[in-house]
C-alpha cells in the first residue's frame, strides 16, 4: 500500500513538472533545472520536492513580469 502511495507521488510530481514545463514555455521562459529534487526522492517513502533551480537574471525577470 505504501509503495503504491509513493509512487503514486512521485508521479503526481512528475507531471506537475511536465504542467510547469510547458506553462513556462507558453510564456517564453525556460527553467534549465527544473525537475524533480533527488534528494526528496531518495527516502524510503519518497516525497518528492520539485526543484526551480538556478537562472538568469533575465530570466528572473521574466518570470516575475508573467506572475503579475
Amino acid at each position: 500500500m505504501e509503495s503504491r502511495h509513493s509512487a503514486r507521488c512521485v508521479e503526481e510530481a512528475e507531471e506537475s513538472v511536465k504542467e510547469l514545463r510547458e506553462a513556462l514555455l507558453i510564456a517564453g521562459i525556460t527553467l534549465p533545472s527544473l525537475g524533480l529534487d533527488p534528494l526528496s526522492l531518495s527516502r524510503e517513502t519518497p516525497c518528492p520536492l520539485v526543484e526551480l533551480g538556478r537562472c538568469s537574471v533575465e530570466t528572473a525577470r521574466r518570470l516575475a513580469a508573467a506572475l503579475r
